[in-house]
């Protein structure tokens, strides 16, 4: 009887293996936005265009007025530009909005401005690509931006994963995390959207609290303002991971290890951090709305009262679960994750829950069109603890090809899902319909395969 390959060595090299996935995925995307570009002629779209527009408005003309950035990036055919609605709403004060937050564009800024840089340098030596900011250069920038934290992110859940499981767990639960959930999506299709940054950020800031655990001194506290600041920068609701460290604290005044007046002031630091990182979008909140504190979608966005609980975890208009179930998989093993660390699984349970009621209290609970719940991408990291947490179990220890081919299946499953939900959203609609009956969702990924094959044969 054949045997399955060994998948061993990938744990020997950690770092290569994420740095090569991260490497297939830029290429991948250069590949298909210049060799295969959209019906659309659009390299961004949909919200990563508001969140684009900040980091062209602010490097190129100076300002967060999107008059001109929205004409530039929207580029309306076929419709009249009066059509459009970025084109024509206001704010009060007569400027057109911007719903998404800053904090992607300043992640952003970096490779932007090296962009700018070498563009530069080439128009002095004779070349002819525009320094506007929505030449392809630049926009590409920010997709591969994007690529490259999702990647940093997903080993910066690996090397956490480490810090309370064996280095084989971590390693499955880190890929597991991120190839077999909505992350995957985008870290190489849509990475211009802001989840990629949050993937990075939330692992940013576990890592950072994990590691320092046991320093109670003033330097950790502010790191941990900054970097949740951070966190919520890029995505505001976000902010309900700096329960982790409250958790921390409140456990410390227990003990007791720490007063509650001391305790009481290290969070007040965690908070002014916090809210000096929050600075940039403060200001531009007041320039685009007049307003220091706004809710950019407007007063109906949230329904706290009448939450869609059920729908958000189990519809098939994109639930968290059904349409990744590996995601379950990884929830399943926080029981696991509370008997490693108390603080840590508890916590990781808590801000699920804070998550879970904050997503279904939106007004489009399903996140418009998505590949799944994106607004979870944010929780990749807890996602990967869970199933570092459950592999670590004796079982899985017990059985490590189990644990491997595990993680192998629960990716591959995800992956056939995704070439399925971008075949539709690329035009083949009658190889692969949009998914929303029980069979489209669970299992015509399984025989998409098949499909291609007699389509590639000319059956």
């Amino acid at each position: 009887m054949p045997r399955l390959p060994s998948l061993e060595s990938l744990e020997q090299h950690p770092g290569r293996v994420f740095a090569a996935i991260g490497l297939v995925f830029a290429a991948a995307y250069v590949t298909a936005l210049t060799a295969f570009p959209r019906a659309h002629g659009r390299v961004l779209d949909g919200d990563a265009i508001q969140y684009y527009a900040y980091l062209r408005s602010i490097v190129i003309d100076g300002d967060v007025d999107f008059t001109n950035d929205y004409r530039l990036l929207y580029t309306p055919t076929g419709d009249a530009a009066a059509d459009n609605v970025w084109l024509t709403s206001k704010t009060a004060i007569g400027r057109p909005p911007n719903l998404m937050s800053i904090g992607p564009a300043l992640l952003w800024s970096p490779p932007f401005l090296v962009t700018y840089g070498f563009v530069s340098l080439a128009r002095a030596l004779g070349g002819t690509t525009p320094l506007d900011g929505v030449a392809l250069p630049f926009l590409l920038s920010v997709g591969l931006a994007g690529i490259g934290y999702a990647t940093l992110g997903a080993y910066l859940c690996y090397l956490s994963g480490r810090l309370i499981a064996p280095d084989a767990a971590a390693f499955w639960g880190a890929l597991a995390a991120w190839l077999a959930t909505p992350a995957v999506y985008y870290s190489v299709i849509s990475p211009a959207y802001s989840h990629a940054t949050s993937l990075f950020a939330g692992a940013l800031f576990v890592y950072f609290w994990l590691k320092t655990r046991g320093a109670e001194g003033l330097g950790r506290y502010a790191g941990l303002g900054i970097i949740g600041g951070l966190v919520t920068l890029v995505r505001w609701q976000e902010i309900v991971i700096l329960l982790l460290p409250l958790l921390e604290l409140m456990q410390l005044t227990e003990k007791p290890r720490m007063t509650v007046v001391t305790a009481a002031s290290r969070a007040a630091l965690m908070a002014l951090g916090v809210g000096v990182v929050l600075v940039p979008q403060l200001w531009a909140w007041r320039a685009i709305f007049g307003q220091l504190l706004v809710v950019p979608q407007g007063g109906g966005f949230m329904r706290w009262g009448s939450p869609a609980l059920g729908s958000v975890l189990f519809s098939l208009r994109h639930g968290l679960f059904t349409w990744t179930p590996a995601v379950l998989v990884a929830v399943l093993g926080f029981p696991a994750l509370v008997r490693r660390d108390r603080v840590l699984g508890w916590g990781a349970i808590g801000v699920l829950l804070l998550t879970i009621y904050i997503n279904a209290s939106v007004n489009d609970w399903w996140g418009g069109e998505a590949f799944g719940a994106r607004r979870f991408v944010g929780l990749t990291i807890f996602f990967a603890l869970g199933f570092a947490a459950m592999f670590a179990g004796a079982f899985w220890q017990r059985r490590p090809g189990w644990m491997r081919w595990t993680a192998v299946a629960l990716i591959a499953y995800n992956l056939l899902f995704l070439v399925q939900y971008q075949l539709f959203m690329r035009g083949f609609r009658e190889l692969a319909p949009y998914p929303d009956t029980i069979r489209q969702v669970f299992f015509d990924r399984l025989t998409l395969p098949w499909h291609l094959l007699r389509v590639w044969m000319g059956g």
